[in-house]
Formats: C-alpha cells, structure tokens, sequence
C-alpha cells in the first residue's frame, strides 16, 4: 500500500521542522521530515531549495493542521514554573 505524503509545513531551521515533526507525532500523526540535510550543510542554499518540509499521510492532513495551529498559538508551552530538572532522589 503507497502513503500520498502532503506538506504541511516548511522551516528554514532544521531544528524547527523536527520540533514540528515531535509534536505531529506526539499526537499520532506519521510526520517525517524532508530535505534537512541540505539546511544543516548548507544554510545559504536552504532558502532556494525551499527549506526543510514536514509531510504527513493525506488523510491526516486537516488534524495536522489542527495541531500545529495549537502549537503556533501556545498550547504545548510548559508554565514558567516547571522544573524540568533532574528528577528529586
């Protein structure tokens, strides 16, 4: 069976992108990432290709959008007051 892959969203930052991926994926979406390669060596060319792409299966293309929409407004942010230290002993 062939997957039909849609971008949903694309990144001049490598990094961003995987951070688009994590989050797609944390909510069950079959992200992947394409083309990061080519922004990691080579930061100048990244814009004239297009930057780096985040894919998802067509069919989960409308809740990808919904969660990436979220993540743009803040909804995963962690309060101010988090610790995201090492566990206590």
């Amino acid at each position: 069976m062939t997957i039909d892959y849609q971008l949903v969203a694309r990144r001049l930052v490598p990094t961003e992108a995987h951070l688009l991926c994590g989050c797609l994926r944390a909510a069950g979406i079959a992200a992947v990432v394409a083309d990061d390669q080519h922004g990691q060596v080579n930061f100048l060319l990244a814009p004239a290709l297009g930057g780096t792409r985040v894919l998802v299966p067509e069919g989960d293309l409308a809740a990808a959008r919904a969660v990436l929409a979220a993540f743009e407004r803040g909804e995963f942010m962690l309060p101010e007051s988090t610790d995201v230290g090492p566990p206590a002993e």
